[in-house]
This record gives structure tokens, sequence and C-alpha cells, in this order.
């Protein structure tokens, strides 16, 4: 059980540092190409960083015992060899993980949408007005845990390859961060095009942010469409 419990703090602590980093590069990007838009939001910032560091820890928690039991007990889908699946394998289930995830995600913050859930957990992310880049994590630890479970339950039922699952994790810290900043990162050629009109950027995530019932997702707006909760893009940030 000690090591166990290890495994969860350093999982905690690198979840943490994980954070602290890349919200911390994109708040100081939105310094330098924004300088006055966190204007005055001291307050709230010490209080996004605080909520996302107790998040850090219920993230940390199923991920450390996941990471223990594969390393040590052979749990889980992850492989490390690259021959064990044929390579065009790596992009489908890089693909299936996002899938996934954002369908989770879709209908659970639906959910924590509904008033009482609002109340007892969401109210929390929303306090961020605007969002920062330090908002990403800011949630509710009941909130905190219904994302947590994702991916390390996805490791018990899709085979993945260890680089690729880093992958996914890369992806879901750069745009956790990137949808909050008040601005838009990617150029307009990428926001307004073919492929723009399916994917979740800042300029989408920040409707939801305005007007609360729409824009619910995560990566791609697939579900947004087909439930007919898509509002678009947001105008700015640009």
């Amino acid at each position: 059980m000690t090591a166990v419990a290890l495994s969860a703090l350093a999982m905690s602590l690198i979840v943490a540092a994980r954070y602290a980093l890349s919200s911390g590069a994109f708040a100081y990007a939105t310094h330098r190409v924004r300088p006055r838009l966190y204007a005055g939001l001291d307050e709230q910032i010490r209080r996004e960083i605080g909520w996302s560091l107790a998040s850090a820890a219920i993230y940390g928690i199923p991920a450390g015992i996941v990471a223990w039991g594969w390393q040590n007990r052979g749990w889980t889908q992850i492989y490390t060899d690259f021959a064990d699946y044929p390579l065009w394998y790596l992009p489908v289930s890089l693909l299936a993980f996002l899938f996934v995830h954002d369908t989770w995600f879709y209908w659970t913050h639906r959910l924590f949408h509904r008033p009482s859930w609002f109340r007892l957990a969401h109210s929390v992310h929303h306090a961020s007005r605007p969002p920062t880049a330090w908002a990403a994590m800011s949630f509710h630890p009941i909130e905190a845990l219904s994302g947590a479970v994702v991916i390390p339950a996805l490791v018990f039922l899709v085979p993945i390859q260890v680089a690729m699952l880093g992958l996914v994790l890369a992806i879901m810290t750069v745009m956790g961060v990137t949808n909050h900043m008040g601005w838009e990162m990617f150029p307009r050629a990428i926001v307004h095009s073919r492929l723009g009109d399916w994917l979740i950027t800042a300029s989408h995530h920040q409707r939801h942010h305005d007007e609360y019932r729409c824009n619910y997702g995560l990566y791609f707006r697939m579900w947004d469409r087909l439930c007919g909760t898509d509002r678009g893009i947001a105008s700015p940030p640009a």
C-alpha cells in the first residue's frame, strides 16, 4: 500500500507541475500579446490556482494507482513495443481516446449545467469571469473527480502505446489551457476553415463562458452540432 500511495503522490505532483508549467507559459504569452487582458484579476487568479492544485491531487490519485498497477501487476492495455500493433493503429488509438474523452466531457458538462449540479460544483469554474490561462483545472472536487476517471478507465479497455498516451495527455493539457486564455492563439485561417468548424479553440469556448447554455465540448464540435448546442464562435477573442 505504501508503494501505491507513493505512486499516487508522485503522479499528483506531476499533474500539478504540468498545470503550473503549461498555464504559466500561456499566461506569460498572454501578458506579452495582450498585456492588459488579465489586469485586475489577481484575486481571481489566486482562486483559480488554488482550485487547480486541489484538482491536480484528485487527478493524480487514480492516475498513480493505475500507473503502479501497469508497472507492477500488468494491469491496463498500455503497451511499449511499437511492434505490438500495426503502425496504422497509433493514430486510431489516439483519436479513439480523444473521441471518448470528448463524449464523456460533453455529457457530464451538460449535466453540471443543470441548476442543482451547477450550484453544487460547476459554479466554481464559472466564477472565473473572464476565464484566464490559470482556469483550465479550476474545478470543484466533485467535478474534478468526474474528469479524473476517464483516461485511467480507458487504458483498461483500449490498447494504446505509451507515447500515444503521452500525446493524449499533452493535447488535453494544451487545449484545456488555450481554450480559457481569453484570446485566440490559432490563426484565423484555421479558426475559420473547414477544420476549424469541427475543432474547439478559445473562440468557441469563450462563447460558452459568455452564454453558459452552449458550446459544451472539449476537443470537437461534433456533439454540440448533433445536439443543437453549438452557437459558433465568440467575437472577439481574435
